[in-house]
């Protein structure tokens, strides 16, 4: 798999982008006690932004990203858990620096929740600097970003 068997995700994935998010976070929902924030997500409304990048025939993978003016938030990335381990999530992140680049923004920000331990341990392998920790409603947010200069 490439970055280029990724692609902008149509209304006819809407159903597997709902599958893949629901099934990577629910795990998550017993450790936060509250459910995962991408789980609540307006799939249709995403897709239809054209916000939703999708890998996998079946989808297995996907990113949703928003660009900002200075840079580009990685709001969601979800892999099925059945794909963990096949780089699926590491090309994702790969994709997420190129779009940044071709959009000319110079960092990625993202957050991630304090209890989703896992993720604290990825994100600096890939070059996220934590920016700060700080509670939003019920969720203790961890925020990061990578400079791409």
């Amino acid at each position: 798999m490439t970055d280029e068997e990724i692609r902008v995700a149509v209304a006819a994935d809407v159903p597997a982008v709902k599958a893949v998010t629901d099934a990577a976070y629910h795990p998550y929902i017993e450790r936060i006690g509250v459910v995962p924030v991408p789980m609540r997500a307006d799939h249709v409304a995403n897709v239809a932004a054209g916000r939703v990048f999708v890998t996998g025939d079946p989808v297995v993978g996907l990113v949703v990203l928003e660009e900002h003016e200075d840079h580009l938030f990685l709001d969601s990335i979800a892999v099925h858990p059945e794909a963990h381990g096949q780089g699926v999530g590491r090309r994702l992140l790969r994709f997420v620096d190129a779009r940044a680049r071709a959009l000319g923004l110079p960092e990625v920000r993202l957050y991630t929740n304090a209890m989703m331990w896992e993720n604290q341990k990825i994100y600096p392998k890939y070059g996220y600097d934590v920016v700060e920790r700080r509670m939003t409603g019920p969720y203790d947010r961890i925020h990061y970003r990578k400079r791409l200069d």
